[in-house]
């Protein structure tokens, strides 16, 4: 009973009051899912690939207003800045053909010819960040939905006799919007389907 209750001193004293520390988010447990992405068929596979990726940045670009003996700061216009992902390069070609297509959608490299419009070609990302769960419905702590994403850079790495690592193809994505949507208390999300408004989830109650 002494041990438990000591636990409640790992963290730092706040107006007196004891509590424990709580338990944070883990780096290693997400999953990052792509709509509309190349042909917009395996792109699971591209889900079961990922290596890392970047959450996103936003910067309000404030700038100065010059005012007597002194400034102020006003907030400009906000921008996202680019996310990074790293994938898997698989023995079968399915990541490299699906970053392919993509590629392929925003310009034909061989006809030398780009789409008509941006929705031609734009796909849409979403990150969350599990519980650690297992099956078809994890926990998800918290989601991130990329909107007007597009490949700015592709790269595919190097091929090394001395490496003892797999192949890799990294992506750098520009998106035009991002929406975050944690959990409340008692509360778990259920996806609903991109382009139908909001979010991009609709909470639903857990609570027994």
């Amino acid at each position: 009973m002494a041990i438990t209750a000591s636990l409640k001193n790992f963290t730092v004293p706040t107006d007196g009051n004891g509590g424990g520390l709580l338990m944070p988010k883990l780096k290693y447990r997400f999953r990052a899912s792509f709509i509309n992405f190349g042909s917009g068929k395996d792109v699971v596979e591209l889900t079961r690939q990922v290596v890392d990726i970047k959450r996103p940045s936003v910067n309000f670009n404030p700038f100065a207003l010059d005012i007597y003996n002194s400034k102020v700061y006003m907030q400009g216009k906000p921008e996202w800045a680019e996310t990074t992902i790293n994938l898997r390069d698989d023995a079968t070609g399915l990541v490299a053909r699906l970053v392919s297509e993509q590629i392929q959608r925003q310009f034909d490299f061989m006809e030398q010819s780009s789409a008509a419009t941006a929705g031609d070609y734009k796909f849409a990302m979403r990150y969350e960040v599990l519980d650690g769960g297992n099956g078809q419905n994890p926990v998800i702590l918290e989601t991130w939905d990329l909107e007007g994403c597009q490949i700015s850079q592709a790269d595919w790495g190097d091929m090394n006799y001395g490496s003892n690592e797999a192949a890799q193809i990294a992506l750098t994505i520009r998106f035009d919007n991002a929406a975050l949507t944690p959990l409340t208390p008692g509360q778990n999300m259920a996806h609903i389907p991109f382009g139908s408004g909001g979010t991009g989830v609709i909470p639903t109650s857990t609570a027994t």
